[in-house]
């Protein structure tokens, strides 16, 4: 699970990352594509840069997909969860376990049905051709304007980021009703960072302290 857990937070990092260099690029050529300068204009006008929005489209669908799975994992979903609080421990525990489960359940769901629609959308497709098989009558499926990459590849976010959302879910009610425990997000944690280590204020005050100690 920690390679999984790995490769997860490097592929959302990795696209949001990519997303803003291509972003920053596509307004630094329009600005440069506008100059007042003959010879600047000229160059920027020459790259094609066409595709930027369609790729970081692409990008944050991805990049939501996989983020809503990093999400339950972590548990940083918002969740109204004051009437679930309020219930008595042994009930309260089966609603959450039941809403873990229907999330499970739904993901899943979402995932199947999506996987079906990309098989159907040119995955099949591509499948028989990438192993020289008798095409037949099978879809070969649209591309996206721009880039004219195969819609199929773009929509595997679905099944994909559904189904390890999915894992998650059944990881986390697994999680709980061995220890009872959900996963927290603490906001204001930095990664690296000891809690336990003092301010500098803190430090200071302890350090005077300690001096005029006899």
């Amino acid at each position: 699970m920690k390679v999984l857990d790995r490769l997860e937070e490097w592929l959302i990092s990795a696209l949001m990352a990519c997303a803003t260099l291509i972003i920053f690029f596509s307004v630094l050529h329009r600005a440069l594509a506008s100059s007042r300068f003959a010879v600047v204009q000229d160059w920027a006008l020459h790259l094609n840069f066409s595709w930027a929005q369609e790729l970081c489209i692409i990008m944050f669908v991805w990049m939501c997909k996989f983020g809503a799975a990093y999400g339950v994992r972590t548990g940083i979903h918002v969740g109204v969860d004051v009437v679930v609080n309020r219930l008595e421990q042994p009930l309260r525990n089966r609603v959450v376990l039941f809403g873990l489960l229907a999330g499970a359940l739904f993901t899943g769901s979402v995932a199947a049905l999506g996987a079906n629609f990309v098989w159907d959308n040119g995955a099949h497709y591509a499948f028989l051709k990438l192993f020289h098989m008798d095409l037949g009558p099978v879809y070969e499926g649209p591309t996206t304007p721009d880039l004219e990459w195969p819609t199929w590849t773009v929509y595997s976010a679905i099944p994909l980021g559904s189904s390890l959302m999915c894992l998650r879910f059944l990881q986390v009610a697994w999680a709980f009703w061995k220890t009872g425990e959900l996963p927290r997000h603490d906001p204001t944690h930095v990664a690296g960072v000891d809690a336990e280590v003092p301010l500098v204020g803190e430090a200071v005050a302890e350090a005077e302290q300690k001096e005029r100690a006899p």
